[in-house]
């Protein structure tokens, strides 16, 4: 059969389609939103947001003295604020091609990177995730250590179905040859023959080379909370969710405490969100702004907000004063950040592009919700077609607590 003169609507389709076969945690996260953005004929531009309504949380009545609970819901905003792009170029010989062979050696490797892009930029959320079981620096190289995740995401009560983790190449191998000599004929064969490991204790167990490494701060000395009653309620957090925490006690001018760090408050324990039950364990937390100190004073930002009552209680006490501050992990030092998650603690949205005026042959093609614009620009001096490929796209936290990080155990 003859080939035919590629066109933008041509290589968009493809290009679209090779996105989403190369997408990973991208497929495994919320998608609902992208229908709240009403059918822009002309497509969206950087910044095009919508607001989110919080989840709500209630307490059950005892006994039939009727007892209304505030319905006052928080919000946030989810912008599509990422354009991402790829940009080659062809020949007039080249464009004669056929779609399979372009697509192959040339629009299969770009979406390779804009959906590693795209899966890295999902993944980078994991600071806003408070939870991390396990001990930083150990391989989860067990199904005791992948099973800390689904037991933390338990005593959460998160959802049991549509459960996911997103492991660095190193955790997953590690699992792997620990299936390989477990008699589970299913996951034993897949790990020794594709080096697969498919749904393990109810999660669905994927690899990415797109897992972050987290840097813990410098964080020296004895730092202590300064100020009783430092807990907040709904109604002064519901928005955002952060709360500010007044601290004293570090190592004076040497502190640096990074966005992302996860810390725990003495006698400061997690609660069931649904029954409301202390757990057996501290409640952490994460830092939301990377801040330094000069003084071994420092107010931060953190994640969640210390609810000590009421439908949106987040932890088992109000936080006291003088109680000590333990950051997890090692000044200084690099972890993986692997993920254990439910569809619902994350968001993507992509969007088609406008149509800009005076562009000819603008394509936007969509595919299971990802969109693709193509726009080919001709440079006549060397006869050659510059093409531009760009994508729009948000990510978003909706709901942290659905998420765990997760290392090995020693």
């Amino acid at each position: 059969m003859a080939n035919t003169t590629l066109t933008a609507s041509i290589i968009a389709k493809a290009a679209v389609l090779q996105l989403d076969n190369e997408l990973v945690m991208a497929k495994k996260v919320f998608r609902g939103y992208e229908d709240e953005f009403s059918n822009s004929v002309n497509g969206y531009e950087v910044g095009s947001s919508i607001s989110v309504k919080r989840p709500m949380d209630f307490t059950v009545r005892d006994g039939a003295v009727l007892s209304t609970q505030d319905t006052t819901e928080g919000q946030f905003t989810l912008s599509v604020d990422k354009r991402k792009g790829v940009d080659f170029e062809f020949s007039s010989q080249e464009l004669t091609l056929d779609i399979k062979e372009l697509s192959e050696r040339v629009i299969k490797p770009a979406m390779i990177q804009l959906a590693n892009q795209v899966d890295a930029d999902l993944m980078a959320e994991y600071k806003n995730i408070p939870s991390w079981v396990g001990t930083p620096g150990q391989t989860i190289d067990s199904f005791a250590d992948l099973a800390k995740g689904p037991e933390r995401a338990d005593e959460y009560a998160n959802p049991m179905d549509g459960r996911c983790a997103v492991l660095s190449p190193a955790d997953h191998w590690g699992m792997v040859g620990n299936l390989t000599g477990l008699f589970i004929e299913r996951s034993a064969n897949s790990a020794y023959r594709k080096g697969s490991l498919g749904e393990v204790g109810g999660v669905e167990v994927l690899m990415s080379q797109n897992v972050p490494t987290h840097t813990v701060g410098v964080n020296t000395g004895t730092p202590l909370t300064n100020g009783a009653t430092q807990g907040v309620t709904y109604a002064t957090s519901k928005d955002t969710d952060t709360q500010t925490l007044i601290t004293d006690g570090w190592t004076s001018g040497a502190v640096t405490l990074n966005a992302g760090d996860v810390f725990t408050i003495a006698d400061v324990y997690a609660v069931n969100p649904v029954t409301k039950a202390t757990l057996p364990f501290l409640k952490q937390f994460t830092v939301v702004t990377t801040i330094s100190d000069t003084s071994g004073a420092i107010t931060l930002t953190m994640s969640p907000a210390a609810i000590p009552s009421g439908a949106h209680q987040t932890v088992s006490a109000d936080i006291a004063d003088g109680k000590a501050i333990t950051v997890l992990g090692t000044d200084s030092t690099g972890y993986r950040q692997n993920m254990v998650f439910c569809k619902n603690a994350f968001a993507l949205v992509s969007v088609p592009l406008v149509s800009p005026p005076g562009a000819v042959d603008v394509s936007r093609q969509s595919y299971k919700g990802m969109n693709v614009r193509v726009i080919p620009v001709y440079d006549g001096t060397n006869d050659v077609s510059k093409w531009r490929l760009d994508i729009l796209y948000g990510v978003k936290t909706i709901d942290a607590r659905l998420a765990h990080r997760i290392s090995g155990t020693a």
